[in-house]
């Protein structure tokens, strides 16, 4: 956007789950705010609240960003393949977002956030369970093998997270593994 042009809500309310999403994920829920988050877009928290009513709406939605951003990509990714080979793709996309610290560091405040919000909590089951049978139809595999796609996922975020030495080596090898069930 140029200098003086106006932006739609549509616009600014992808602005604010962008922004959101960087200071959800470097703060938490309980410790991001939202003053910062309308500062930061550009808007006064009046108008942040009439796009989201409250900080917890802003959250979840939020996490249904990242959760469709997920999804998107690996429809995209998965378009015309199956089985191992699908799952192989879905892995190396999601190094991607991996690679995009505020999506990383938002999934992993949404986990914590679960631990103690049944709103936040119920999103999320119903999110992973969204995602679980998306992957299971893209890839035509059984619960067991998308099971052990999922837990590699969720594994990757970890060491992710902790930087561990090699991490960048570690998790192009993993995701290559993905696709091999004993891995």
């Amino acid at each position: 956007m140029g200098a003086g042009t106006r932006m739609s809500a549509d616009e600014r309310r992808v602005a604010v789950l962008r922004v959101a999403r960087e200071e959800f994920g470097l703060s938490g829920f309980s410790g991001a705010s939202t003053e910062a988050i309308a500062r930061r877009v550009g808007v006064s928290q009046p108008y942040l609240f009439r796009l989201f009513p409250t900080k917890k709406a802003m959250f979840l939605a939020t996490v249904n960003d990242c959760f469709d951003r997920v999804q998107a990509l690996f429809e995209e990714v998965a378009e015309g393949l199956t089985g191992e080979e699908a799952l192989k793709e879905m892995g190396r996309s999601y190094k991607s977002l991996l690679d995009d610290k505020a999506t990383l560091q938002m999934q992993l405040q949404m986990w914590a956030a679960a631990c103690d919000d049944e709103d936040i909590r119920q999103l999320a089951r119903e999110r992973v369970s969204g995602l679980w049978r998306q992957v299971m139809r893209l890839s035509g595999e059984d619960d067991q093998r998308v099971m052990q796609f999922m837990a590699a996922g969720m594994l990757l975020n970890v060491m992710a997270a902790m930087d561990l030495p090699r991490v960048r080596e570690q998790l192009g090898e993993a995701l290559t593994g993905l696709s091999d069930p004993s891995v």
